[in-house]
C-alpha cells in the first residue's frame, strides 16, 4: 500500500490507456504461466507485521514519520496512519530450528524500534485495533505523509461519490459517518507470505481459503473499536467497509467488493488476476513507459507494474503476489486475515499452524475444497470473526462443529504433517503447535482477554473510557514479556 507514486491527476486518456495497458500486461502474463518462467525451487516464507503507536497515555501517537527517523531501519516503513508502522520481515525458509532463530530476531527488532520510539514520546503496541482510538481520531490529517495514501482517499470517495457509512452490529452496535479512509488505519494486521511455484498456486490459495475462518477464530485480537465491543474481529467488517468504492445503489446490483473474500475456487494464479482486471476498475491508472510483451520478447524479464499496482488495490484476504526478485519473477500467497499481536511467540504459533496446515492441505489426494462450496467457506471466515474461538463452522464429514473441537480433533495433526515435511525440527513443530492447543483448550486468545479484562475493569467500578486505557496498559508488559496469551491471567470478576 506504501508505494511511491508521483501522478495525482488522471484524465479519461490515462484511465484509457491504463485498461489497454494492463489487458495486455495480462496476456503477458498468461505467456510467462505457460513457459513456466518462474522461480520456485526454494520455497521462502516472508512475514509483515503493522504496529501501533501510542503516547504516554495509551492514546494514539499520530508520529510514524519521527518513529521511523529514529528507527532509522529500511526494514521499518509507514503504514496508512500516522500511528501505524509496519516491519517486513526478510524471506527465509522454514526447516530445522528457523522459526527459533526468527523469533529472536524479531523480538530484538521490535525490542529496538521500542526503544527508539520512547525517544521520541511513543510506544509500540502490537494488537489488531487499538482499543483506545476514538472517532476523532479519525481525520483527513490522520493519514501519513506518503501522498499515495493522500491519492487513494481521493479516488475511492471519487468513485463512491458520497461519504461512507461504517455499519457494526456486534455485543454493541456501531455507526458512524466518515468522509475519509482514515478508519481502516484502525486495522493493523499481520500478513505471512508462501513463495509457490504456478502449478501448486490454486492449491494453496483454494487451502488458505478453507481454513481462513478457522484462523481468525484462533488469531482474534481485535474485539474493541471507538469504545465499542462489536465483533471478535472487528478488523474484518471494518476493512470490508471502510474502502468500500461502492454507493449503496451499486451495492445492490451485486457488484463486487474491493475488499473481497472471492466467489469461487480457482484452478490458476491466472484467474484471480484476471478477475481483478475483469471486474475492479483502476483506482491508480498509472502507466509505465514499458512495453512487457517487447520485454519478453527480448527474453527478460517484465515487472507488470500496472498489474501489480492494481492487484494492490483489490484487497482479497488471501491475494496473488508477483513480483520481481534479482532479475527472477516469482509468485507468492499473500495471507492477510490475522490481527497483529499478542505477542512474537503468538505470532510464529499462528505462522507454524498456517504454513503446516496448508502445506497437507493443499497436497492431499482429495482436495477439501472438493467437498465443500465456497460459500460455506465464506461463511465460516464470517462465523468466526464475529465470534472468534467460541465460533462453530461447517467442516466437510462432520458438519457444524466448534472450531476448537475441530482444530484438536482435526487440524493440529494435520499441521504437525505439514510441518514435517517442511522440514521443521519436531521441538519447534512442537512448541509451536502445543501453543494453538493450550489456546483452544483453554478458550483465550487475544479478543478473549480483551473483553475479559474490560468487563473486569467495569465491574470494578472504571468507566468504559478509563477501562479501555487501563486494559491496555495491562497488556503492554504481557505483550513484551512474549507469554503466550493463554497464559495471560485475567483480573478478577
Amino acid at each position: 500500500m506504501g508505494e511511491e507514486v508521483e501522478q495525482t491527476n488522471f484524465s479519461r486518456e490515462d484511465r484509457a490507456k491504463y485498461r489497454h495497458k494492463i489487458r495486455r500486461s495480462l496476456d503477458v502474463f498468461a505467456a510467462m504461466l505457460r513457459e513456466s518462467r518462474f522461480e520456485f525451487e526454494r520455497p521462502l516464507t516472508g512475514m509483515e507485521i503493522e504496529l501501533n503507536l501510542i503516547d504516554e497515555n495509551a492514546d494514539p501517537a499520530m508520529r510514524n514519520a519521527e518513529v521511523l527517523g529514529a528507527i532509522a531501519d529500511p526494514d521499518f516503513q509507514t503504514e496508512l496512519g500516522q500511528f501505524n508502522i509496519e516491519i517486513n520481515v526478510p524471506p527465509r525458509r522454514l526447516a530445522g530450528d528457523e522459526n527459533a532463530d526468527l523469533e529472536r530476531t524479531l523480538r530484538a527488532s521490535l525490542n529496538n524500534a521500542e526503544k527508539h520510539a520512547r525517544e521520541v514520546g511513543a510506544h509500540t503496541v502490537m494488537i489488531g485495533i487499538l482499543p483506545t482510538l476514538k472517532r476523532e481520531h479519525m481525520t483527513l490529517d490522520a493519514l501519513s505523509a506518503n501522498p499515495r495514501y493522500k491519492l487513494l482517499n481521493e479516488q475511492i470517495f471519487a468513485a463512491r461519490g458520497e461519504d461512507l457509512d461504517i455499519r457494526i452490529d456486534g455485543v454493541d452496535r456501531l455507526a458512524v459517518t466518515t468522509d475519509t479512509i482514515a478508519p481502516e488505519s484502525a486495522c493493523t494486521s499481520t500478513q505471512f507470505h508462501l513463495q509457490v511455484s504456478p502449478a501448486q498456486f490454486a492449491a494453496y490459495w483454494n487451502a488458505a481459503q478453507v481454513i481462513a475462518g478457522v484462523q481468525i477464530a484462533l488469531g482474534a485480537n481485535s474485539p474493541l473499536l471507538f469504545g465499542r465491543e462489536l465483533w471478535r474481529e472487528t478488523r474484518i467488517p471494518l476493512f470490508e467497509q471502510a474502502t468500500d468504492t461502492r454507493s449503496e445503489e451499486i451495492r445492490a446490483q451485486g457488484v463486487r467488493p474491493r475488499v473481497w473474500f472471492g466467489e469461487r475456487w480457482i484452478t490458476s494464479v491466472f484467474d484471480l488476476f484476471e478477475e481483478n482486471v475483469r471486474y475492479f476498475p483502476a483506482l491508480l491508472p498509472i502507466c509505465d513507459e514499458t512495453e512487457p510483451a517487447e520485454v519478453l520478447e527480448r527474453g527478460e524479464v517484465p515487472e507488470l507494474s500496472e498489474l501489480r499496482l492494481h492487484n494492490g488495490t483489490v484487497y482479497r484476504w488471501n491475494r496473488p503476489i508477483y513480483a520481481v526478485v534479482r532479475g527472477r519473477p516469482h509468485l507468492r500467497v499473500e495471507n492477510r486475515v490475522l490481527p497483529a499481536g499478542p505477542t512474537v511467540v503468538d505470532t510464529l504459533a499462528n505462522a507454524a499452524f498456517y504454513y503446516g496446515l496448508i502445506r497437507t492441505l493443499a497436497e492431499a489426494e482429495r482436495p477439501l475444497w472438493t467437498q465443500m462450496s465456497f460459500s460455506a467457506a465464506e461463511e465460516n471466515f464470517h462465523a468466526c470473526a464475529r465470534h472468534g474461538i467460541d465460533a462453530s463452522v461447517f467442516w466437510p464429514g462432520l458438519g457444524y462443529i466448534q472450531v476448537t473441537e475441530l482444530v484438536l480433533r482435526r487440524l493440529l495433526p494435520l499441521a504437525h504433517q505439514g510441518l514435517d515435511r517442511w522440514g521443521v525440527s519436531a521441538g519447534e513443530r512442537d512448541r509451536l503447535l502445543g501453543i494453538i492447543e493450550q489456546r483452544c483448550l483453554t478458550h483465550r486468545n487475544g479478543a478473549a482477554w480483551q473483553v475479559h479484562t474490560l468487563h473486569a475493569l467495569e465491574a470494578d467500578g472504571s468507566d468504559r473510557r478509563e477501562a479501555l486505557h487501563e486494559m491496555l496498559r495491562r497488556y503492554l508488559p504481557l505483550m513484551h514479556e512474549n507469554r503466550p496469551v493463554h497464559t495471560w491471567e485475567y483480573p478478577p470478576a
